[in-house]
């Protein structure tokens, strides 16, 4: 396998198309970008990453948002919202609770729709507009049906969503149906949904646009490099770590690739790359037994469970790449309760952060991880939360103060504030465990 941190930018095959080319990460077959739809490799279906001859360095990049980011993309323009160019916040009072010398929140969250997925859909959809198809397809928690029925709307082009049945948010599910997605709801999780989905593409019913497609992660992976330019801008220098929820293992490749070009251009030295930090939900972490038992491989769960529905996936489709992205970097993965991850939901809300609970995995995968020594008090880290408080609108409200109920007179509101504490303080306690 060819997911090596390497200084040495790789040399363009015959079949390169513009210094740009499909590669198997296993086999090292090499493929046109666009004379074929293809997914997997052809000789021994592994997965493909999309690979150039020339890679950029800081000063080539311009602009605001994912495209500000072109010369590391397939394309200068693309099917666009905008995305990307999101709030990579400060948060004191967490980061002093934690106990890290910094702590930064990248809140994709605040994306066209929601979630970090409109990053890698603008890519995406740009490649099936490319290559004149006229259906897209995704099985999803979620997010990628409301990122995926969004662009595809932009783009003309129609879109087909799989989603299990009864599993999925109604925030999620509103917005791939207000985009205009046929929404097809099956009785099975979402790795059945994905099998589905998978099938209809082979036989040529729609284009897939889950990430094991490659160029949707070639849209991710600009969430790395905002991360490692506002970081420096801000500090002087890099983030030692990167905390980030796993569901489909996605951001994990895709930083982990974003990373390996910028060291391959020269413009990263090898000992700044950050160390890559996956986070899971215990109910639904087999990358997280995989890390803990050094498996070359990912067991497939076929049971999960966890209230973080955009993460309860069960077969990581991008272990393949993923693994080595948190080996190589010096990294470790770590699972987390339920209970904890909603106090971490809370802990960020009280820092004017609003995310739905999948992305509080990383909060609270940090935390744990600090109190077992593994991340260091002396440690400048970013977590990485994925998706909007709105995205779960029930899963917050359950998370959050109940609802008071007063008389309809202003003495006695004041009579009830005074006689009621706030509680203010208690939810980073019990974060904290103290």
């Amino acid at each position: 396998m060819s997911l090596e941190l390497s200084t040495e930018a790789p040399e363009a095959p015959e079949n390169a198309v513009d210094g740009m080319w499909l590669e198997c990460i296993e086999c090292g077959e090499t493929f046109a970008p666009f004379e074929a739809v293809r997914y997997t490799c052809d000789d021994c279906d592994s997965l493909l990453e999309v690979r150039y001859s020339t890679l950029p360095t800081w000063d080539d990049f311009d602009g605001d948002g994912v495209w500000r980011y072109s010369a590391a993309l397939p394309f200068d323009d693309a099917v666009s919202i905008p995305e990307g160019s999101t709030p990579l916040h400060y948060v004191p009072r967490l980061e002093k609770g934690v106990g890290v010398n910094r702590l930064r929140i990248k809140h994709e969250g605040m994306n066209p729709t929601g979630s970090f997925k409109d990053r890698g859909m603008t890519v995406g959809v740009t490649v099936a507009r490319e290559l004149g198809v006229d259906r897209l397809a995704c099985a999803s928690t979620g997010n990628t049906s409301a990122a995926l029925a969004a662009y595809g709307s932009r783009a003309g082009l129609e879109t087909l969503v799989l989603l299990p049945e009864g599993k999925v948010a109604a925030g999620k599910i509103a917005q791939a149906a207000l985009h205009d997605a046929r929404i097809l709801e099956v009785d099975g999780n979402f790795d059945e949904c994905l099998d589905i989905v998978q099938e209809l593409a082979a036989r040529g019913e729609a284009y897939l646009l889950n990430s094991l497609n490659p160029f949707r992660l070639e849209g991710q992976k600009t969430i790395g490099l905002e991360i490692l330019e506002e970081f420096r801008q801000d500090h002087g220098r890099y983030p030692d770590r990167i905390v980030l929820p796993v569901g489909n293992a996605g951001n994990t490749a895709a930083l982990y690739k974003a990373f390996r070009e910028l060291v391959q251009a020269g413009a990263l030295h090898p000992r700044d790359v950050p160390k890559l930090t996956g986070v899971q939900a215990e109910g639904a972490a087999p990358m997280v037994e995989a890390i803990e038992n050094d498996a070359d491989e990912v067991r497939r769960w076929e049971e999960v469970e966890t209230k973080a529905t955009a993460i309860r996936i069960g077969n990581p489709v991008n272990a393949p790449k993923a693994l080595p992205g948190i080996r190589e970097t010096n990294g470790t993965a770590v699972a987390v309760s339920d209970d904890a991850i909603t106090s971490a939901q809370r802990a960020l809300a009280k820092e004017g952060i609003g995310v739905e609970p999948a992305s509080a995995a990383s909060v609270a995968g940090l935390q744990k991880l600090a109190n077992r020594g593994v991340v260091d008090e002396d440690e400048d880290v970013v977590c990485l939360t994925t998706g909007h408080l709105l995205k779960d609108p029930d899963a917050a409200f359950e998370a959050g103060n109940e609802p008071e109920p007063v008389p309809n007179d202003t003495d006695e509101v004041l009579s009830h504030l005074e006689g009621q504490s706030s509680g203010r303080g208690g939810i980073l306690k019990r974060l904290l465990g103290r």
